[in-house]
């Protein structure tokens, strides 16, 4: 197969200077600098779940007295939401309607021992379970819009075709391994892989047969490395492997694997493809995302200009 002579190497594809702008483009939309709101929220997710609920079960009483303590002048609804916000948003949603129920219960019992009069003794009864309704109600809108945002987020980080994460989270995961091993000194390994002739599959079985190549190596990559590497498709025929924590040796035993068995299905089904990939291991890696992955690019690259279906391996940095 590697004789074939219509197979030209980098038809269709943007040039390497190309694709340094597109990835230029995509870390110039990442925000610098995080809110202060955005601080505080990513500190409460880390944060056990046990420890929020614990939070909640406090603040609620805590309310309570200050409502007794304001009398039913001052409105503090605002101020029962927010233990249900904290372990609505945070934890479960069923945790939220607990904590509405006990929000709902505290606020009665203010309610019946604050003295105020009311025209029957029954209205109190009645407020209590108008609170409640609007408690479960802010509770379902919050937890929907949590899943919503939840289901948002996911798709922005999902190739559509194949499945498997796409070029923007990607970049997100590696710019996060350069400053891991910047700070621990552990050493994490990228592989370029590109797809050797699928520009002939596309002319001569369509593009249907196409897209169902590139998510059968899509599937096939994702089966074959371990559950804390990440394969995600840079676009067209390019994919990449990102092995955090792993050095020369180890990407070599994981690689060989994931060659030799797309090859094999691939081979199955009579497509004339292999594969061309470039696996750089960074001990010390460049400061940007961009020329981290130009490195691994060009290795790859250096695979196919050499005859393609083949891995090129190195390693970059201080090799002790």
């Amino acid at each position: 197969m590697e004789n074939l002579t219509y197979d030209q190497p980098g038809v269709g594809k943007p040039s390497e200077k190309s694709r340094a702008q597109m990835r230029g483009a995509i870390n110039k939309q990442q925000p610098t600098a995080p809110t202060f709101f955005g601080l505080m929220m990513g500190h409460l997710s880390h944060l056990p779940k046990s420890l929020l609920i614990a939070a909640g079960f406090v603040m609620v009483p805590l309310v309570g007295i200050l409502n007794h303590i304001a009398g039913p002048q001052l409105s503090l609804t605002i101020f029962y939401m927010i233990p249900i916000a904290l372990v609505a948003w945070f934890t479960e949603r069923w945790f939220g309607f607990i904590f509405s129920i006990l929000s709902a219960l505290v606020w009665l019992v203010v309610d019946l021992t604050s003295g105020a009069a009311y025209s029957s003794s029954d209205i109190p009864y009645w407020n209590g379970l108008a609170r409640l309704g609007s408690l479960f109600i802010f509770t379902f809108i919050l937890s929907t819009l949590k899943k919503s945002l939840k289901q948002e987020k996911e798709y922005s980080r999902t190739d559509f075709l194949t499945g498997i994460r796409n070029r923007r989270y990607f970049i997100e995961l590696v710019d996060m391994e350069i400053n891991r091993t910047r700070r621990y000194g552990h050493p994490f390994t990228i592989a370029s892989i590109d797809l050797d002739h699928f520009k002939i599959v596309n002319d001569c079985f369509g593009h249907s047969t196409g897209d169902i190549l590139l998510r059968l190596v899509a599937l096939t990559i994702q089966g074959n490395i371990r559950i804390t590497d990440m394969v995600a498709r840079l676009g067209g025929d390019e994919f990449a492997i990102l092995l955090p924590e792993t050095g020369r040796n180890a990407a070599e035993v994981i690689l060989q694997k994931v060659q030799k068995t797309t090859l094999d299905i691939l081979q199955t089904h009579a497509w004339p493809v292999t594969l061309s990939i470039g696996v750089v291991t960074f001990t010390s890696p460049p400061s940007t995302v961009d020329e981290t992955l130009r490195i691994s690019d060009r290795l790859m690259y250096s695979a196919k200009n050499d005859g393609k279906n083949r891995i090129q391996y190195d390693v970059f940095g201080a090799r002790g």
